[in-house]
Protein backbone atom coordinates (compact mmCIF):
# COMPACT_ATOMS: atom_id res chain seq x y z
CA UNK A 1 0.00 0.00 0.00
CA UNK A 2 1.33 3.43 -0.84
CA UNK A 3 1.88 6.18 1.65
CA UNK A 4 -0.76 8.33 -0.03
CA UNK A 5 -2.65 10.68 2.22
CA UNK A 6 -6.16 9.77 3.22
CA UNK A 7 -9.02 11.78 4.63
CA UNK A 8 -8.96 11.92 8.40
CA UNK A 9 -12.10 10.79 10.19
CA UNK A 10 -12.63 11.94 13.77
CA UNK A 11 -15.76 11.32 15.82
CA UNK A 12 -16.79 11.69 19.46
CA UNK A 13 -19.50 9.51 21.01
CA UNK A 14 -20.92 9.78 24.53
CA UNK A 15 -21.70 6.52 26.34
CA UNK A 16 -24.00 7.08 29.33
CA UNK A 17 -23.85 3.44 30.53
CA UNK A 18 -22.71 -0.14 29.85
CA UNK A 19 -25.66 -0.81 27.54
CA UNK A 20 -24.56 2.09 25.33
CA UNK A 21 -21.00 0.71 25.27
CA UNK A 22 -22.28 -2.71 24.18
CA UNK A 23 -24.48 -1.06 21.53
CA UNK A 24 -21.51 0.87 20.19
CA UNK A 25 -19.56 -2.40 19.92
CA UNK A 26 -22.48 -3.88 17.98
CA UNK A 27 -22.52 -0.86 15.64
CA UNK A 28 -18.79 -1.31 15.05
CA UNK A 29 -19.29 -4.99 14.23
CA UNK A 30 -21.51 -4.04 11.29
CA UNK A 31 -18.78 -1.98 9.60
CA UNK A 32 -15.62 -3.98 10.26
CA UNK A 33 -13.93 -6.22 7.74
CA UNK A 34 -11.02 -8.66 7.89
CA UNK A 35 -7.57 -7.13 7.83
CA UNK A 36 -8.27 -4.24 10.19
CA UNK A 37 -6.12 -3.42 13.21
CA UNK A 38 -7.95 -1.56 15.98
CA UNK A 39 -6.23 0.10 18.93
CA UNK A 40 -8.32 0.51 22.10
CA UNK A 41 -6.89 3.08 24.50
CA UNK A 42 -8.00 4.34 27.87
CA UNK A 43 -7.39 3.90 31.57
CA UNK A 44 -8.42 0.83 33.53
CA UNK A 45 -12.18 0.48 33.82
CA UNK A 46 -13.07 2.70 30.86
CA UNK A 47 -14.92 -0.05 28.95
CA UNK A 48 -12.41 -1.39 26.41
CA UNK A 49 -13.34 -5.03 27.04
CA UNK A 50 -17.05 -4.17 27.26
CA UNK A 51 -16.85 -2.50 23.84
CA UNK A 52 -15.11 -5.61 22.47
CA UNK A 53 -17.77 -7.84 24.07
CA UNK A 54 -20.53 -5.90 22.28
CA UNK A 55 -18.67 -6.23 18.99
CA UNK A 56 -18.09 -9.98 19.37
CA UNK A 57 -21.68 -10.65 20.44
CA UNK A 58 -22.98 -8.78 17.41
CA UNK A 59 -20.75 -10.93 15.19
CA UNK A 60 -22.36 -14.03 16.69
CA UNK A 61 -20.10 -15.08 19.56
CA UNK A 62 -22.24 -16.53 22.37
CA UNK A 63 -19.56 -17.54 24.89
CA UNK A 64 -17.73 -15.54 27.51
CA UNK A 65 -15.64 -12.52 26.51
CA UNK A 66 -12.96 -11.71 29.04
CA UNK A 67 -10.00 -9.41 29.00
CA UNK A 68 -6.92 -11.29 27.77
CA UNK A 69 -4.73 -9.53 30.34
CA UNK A 70 -2.92 -12.70 31.40
CA UNK A 71 -3.23 -14.76 28.22
CA UNK A 72 -2.18 -11.79 26.01
CA UNK A 73 -4.56 -12.89 23.24
CA UNK A 74 -7.96 -14.53 22.88
CA UNK A 75 -9.07 -15.93 19.53
CA UNK A 76 -12.69 -15.89 18.35
CA UNK A 77 -13.54 -17.61 15.07
CA UNK A 78 -16.81 -16.06 13.93
CA UNK A 79 -18.58 -15.88 10.58
CA UNK A 80 -15.71 -17.59 8.80
CA UNK A 81 -12.90 -15.32 9.98
CA UNK A 82 -10.75 -14.78 13.04
CA UNK A 83 -10.95 -11.96 15.57
CA UNK A 84 -7.90 -11.65 17.81
CA UNK A 85 -8.36 -9.70 21.05
CA UNK A 86 -5.00 -8.65 22.51
CA UNK A 87 -4.20 -7.01 25.84
CA UNK A 88 -0.66 -5.71 26.37
CA UNK A 89 -1.31 -4.20 29.82
CA UNK A 90 1.14 -6.55 31.54
CA UNK A 91 4.02 -5.82 29.14
CA UNK A 92 6.98 -4.45 31.07
CA UNK A 93 9.00 -3.81 27.92
CA UNK A 94 8.22 -3.50 24.21
CA UNK A 95 10.62 -6.44 23.69
CA UNK A 96 7.82 -8.67 25.04
CA UNK A 97 5.98 -8.06 21.73
CA UNK A 98 8.74 -9.97 19.93
CA UNK A 99 9.17 -12.54 22.67
CA UNK A 100 5.46 -13.44 22.54
CA UNK A 101 5.60 -14.11 18.77
CA UNK A 102 2.36 -12.24 18.12
CA UNK A 103 3.17 -10.88 14.66
CA UNK A 104 1.86 -14.04 12.96
CA UNK A 105 -1.71 -13.08 13.95
CA UNK A 106 -1.54 -9.89 11.87
CA UNK A 107 -2.02 -11.68 8.56
CA UNK A 108 -4.33 -9.26 6.75
CA UNK A 109 -7.17 -11.79 7.02
CA UNK A 110 -8.13 -11.28 10.67
CA UNK A 111 -9.54 -8.45 12.72
CA UNK A 112 -7.04 -7.57 15.44
CA UNK A 113 -8.22 -5.58 18.46
CA UNK A 114 -5.45 -4.39 20.78
CA UNK A 115 -5.96 -3.05 24.31
CA UNK A 116 -3.00 -1.07 25.69
CA UNK A 117 -1.15 -0.89 22.33
CA UNK A 118 1.25 1.74 23.72
CA UNK A 119 2.84 -0.97 25.91
CA UNK A 120 4.29 -2.55 22.73
CA UNK A 121 6.27 0.64 22.13
CA UNK A 122 5.17 1.04 18.52
CA UNK A 123 6.30 -2.48 17.56
CA UNK A 124 2.80 -3.83 16.88
CA UNK A 125 1.23 -3.00 13.51
CA UNK A 126 -0.10 0.52 13.02
CA UNK A 127 -3.84 0.87 13.59
CA UNK A 128 -6.47 1.36 10.95
CA UNK A 129 -8.83 2.64 13.65
CA UNK A 130 -7.89 4.21 16.97
CA UNK A 131 -10.53 4.26 19.71
CA UNK A 132 -10.00 6.06 23.00
CA UNK A 133 -12.37 5.82 25.96
CA UNK A 134 -12.15 8.47 28.70
CA UNK A 135 -14.21 9.41 31.74
CA UNK A 136 -16.70 12.18 31.04
CA UNK A 137 -18.63 13.03 34.20
CA UNK A 138 -20.42 9.86 35.27
CA UNK A 139 -20.22 8.45 31.75
CA UNK A 140 -17.62 7.76 29.04
CA UNK A 141 -16.65 9.67 25.96
CA UNK A 142 -15.23 7.73 23.05
CA UNK A 143 -13.17 9.24 20.28
CA UNK A 144 -12.56 7.49 16.98
CA UNK A 145 -9.79 8.19 14.53
CA UNK A 146 -9.42 6.63 11.12
CA UNK A 147 -5.67 6.14 10.71
CA UNK A 148 -5.68 4.47 7.30
CA UNK A 149 -7.82 4.54 4.19
CA UNK A 150 -9.50 1.27 5.25
CA UNK A 151 -10.14 2.57 8.78
CA UNK A 152 -11.51 5.88 7.58
CA UNK A 153 -13.77 4.08 5.11
CA UNK A 154 -15.17 1.83 7.84
CA UNK A 155 -15.76 4.65 10.30
CA UNK A 156 -17.56 6.74 7.69
CA UNK A 157 -20.08 3.86 7.44
CA UNK A 158 -20.95 3.92 11.17
CA UNK A 159 -24.73 4.23 11.61
CA UNK A 160 -24.75 7.73 13.10
CA UNK A 161 -28.43 7.64 14.02
CA UNK A 162 -27.76 4.94 16.63
CA UNK A 163 -24.96 6.86 18.35
CA UNK A 164 -24.92 9.72 20.85
CA UNK A 165 -22.51 11.82 18.82
CA UNK A 166 -20.96 15.10 19.74
CA UNK A 167 -18.53 17.35 17.92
Amino acid sequence: MSSAHHTQFDLLVDLPDEAATLALGAALARILRPGLVIHLCGDLGMGKTTLTRGLLRALGHTGAVKSPTYALVELYVISGYSVYHFDFYRFNSPQEWYDAGLEEHFDGQSICIIEWPEKAGGLSPAPDIEIELVAHGDARRVSFKGSSEAGTSCLSALPMSSLHTTR
